[in-house]
């Protein structure tokens, strides 16, 4: 008897019994509309709930796709990985025999679903990580995969595991035919403003202008591209002034599942990261998180995450030429370019145009 209850604990409590009883209705929805050639990660990335994420969405998986559906899974720790998802996503749309499905284990984010034939999904993932644990779902949608069906199933999850390990493979014939083709995301659409939405925007946007600065900025360089890039020379001319500060808006309320940046690279152009530099960061990063109170920054350097920001100067362990990455994540990531940019100046000889003022003050870097 004890054992069955354990597994309805959650049910005695009043707050317990209503997140159980929307998880149950949320799922008992998605399976109704999980028919056909119908994929999960679509339906998880059109609906961008948050509460169909992270460990709630590995429940979708396991009830829908092995219980109801019968899909094969494969897994593996990443023993390699590859660097180019987008071009995983055009291989695998070849495979129109099969369903598949992507649940990566990021190390920051949690639990992440994508059917990896839209390279939009995929690009969700980041970059991924060695030893971190990917799982791959085959199956025939809401048909039969017995016998020579189920062999190609189990056969496609391995050789997806196999491509997101950076490895050649050999494709069978049999993968390539079928009706599971790749449909247009819905989500697409509905993100495309509307003139009237975007004319009352810029009227907020105007009437909301803050009050003339007092100083200069530092100077950036032309916004980067969105992907993964070696930034440019920073800037030559110093700045005398500190910027103005400014104070943290109130957190943002966070919908839909959190998104995660490319790695961004910023080069040290000092002749070391050290104490200066360090300082410089961090009045960046607060700058950036007052505007932006729902995202994080994650700073990575050599492949290892930076819990503490000061080890980076400790022993003289980061010199001139070493490259640190970082990435932002949340859902309305924004001026990633600038703050590269700002970062750039911080590794350089210039870092200390972002030390002037008070340190209990924010800069105003980013508006």
């Amino acid at each position: 008897m004890g054992k069955d209850l354990t597994n309805l604990e959650v049910l005695a409590t009043r707050a317990g019994f209503n997140n159980a009883v929307r998880h149950m209705n949320k799922a008992i929805e998605i399976s109704g509309t999980l028919k056909g050639n119908t994929n999960l990660g679509d339906l998880l990335y059109e609906r961008d709930d948050e509460n169909l994420s992270g460990e709630r969405s590995a429940l979708l998986l396991r009830m829908l796709l092995v219980d109801k559906l019968g899909y094969i899974s494969v897994s593996s720790n990443l023993e390699a990985v590859t660097a180019d998802l987008s071009l995983l996503a055009s291989e695998f749309q070849k495979w129109k025999a099969v369903d598949l499905v992507a649940a990566y284990h990021h190390p920051d984010l949690g639990l992440l679903v994508a059917n990896p034939k839209i390279a939009e999904e995929l690009a969700n993932f980041g970059m991924l990580r060695k030893r971190e644990l990917m799982v791959i779902y085959a199956g025939m949608g809401d048909s039969s995969a017995g016998g020579s069906a189920g062999s190609n199933c189990l056969k496609a999850a391995e050789l997806a595991i196999s491509l997101f390990e950076g490895q050649k493979v050999k494709v069978p014939a049999d993968l390539l035919k079928g009706n599971f083709s790749v449909k247009r995301l819905k989500k697409t659409e509905a993100e495309a403003p509307k003139p009237a939405k975007k004319a009352k925007i810029a009227k907020a946007a105007k009437t909301s202008k803050q009050p003339a600065k007092r100083g200069r900025q530092p100077k950036i360089a032309a916004q980067a591209q969105v992907q993964v890039s070696v930034p440019a020379a920073p800037p030559k001319e110093s700045v005398r002034v500190a910027p103005p500060v400014v104070t943290a808006a109130a957190p943002a309320i966070s919908k839909g599942p959190v998104r995660m940046t490319p790695m961004y690279s910023v080069v040290v152009s000092n002749e070391l990261f050290h104490n200066g530099n360090v300082e410089a960061w961090k009045r960046i990063f607060a700058s950036y998180k007052a505007k932006y109170p729902a995202l994080e920054v994650y700073i990575y350097y050599e492949g290892e995450k930076i819990l503490d920001i000061n080890s980076l100067f400790k022993w003289g362990k980061v010199k001139h030429g070493s490259a640190i990455q970082f990435a932002v994540s949340g859902n309305d990531i924004k001026d990633v370019a600038k703050l590269q940019r700002y970062l750039v100046q911080g590794a350089s000889h210039q870092f200390e145009a972002f030390l002037r003022g008070s340190v209990s003050n924010v800069l105003r870097l980013f508006g």
